[in-house]
């Protein structure tokens, strides 16, 4: 079954740690199927308050999905965004 991964970005606070991770994330994609159906595009904000940013990626399913997430190589990566910025990321299945 499907799975997605939603990013949102709700704040900035090191947009140089943030290119950091924007310049190295790609490379974690390598072998895992990955596909990034949205990322930072316009928002039409529909209710709540707008985040800065949001992506959303596809994956075949949890497990691919946490393989991906809790490899060596996006943990490893993952450190810039934490230390740039204020996200949520939530796993969410299809139906």
């Amino acid at each position: 079954m499907a799975t997605y991964i939603v990013f949102t970005r709700e704040s900035t606070q090191d947009q140089a740690e943030l290119d950091i991770y924007q310049s190295k994330v790609g490379a974690t994609f390598k072998g895992h199927p990955i596909k990034i159906l949205a990322a930072y595009g316009p928002q039409q904000v529909l209710e709540g308050d707008a985040p800065e940013g949001v992506v959303v990626v596809e994956f075949p399913s949890t497990e691919a999905a946490r393989a991906w997430y809790d490899s060596p190589e996006y943990q490893e990566v993952v450190k810039h965004r934490f230390k740039g910025s204020t996200y949520r990321a939530v796993l969410v299945e299809g139906v």
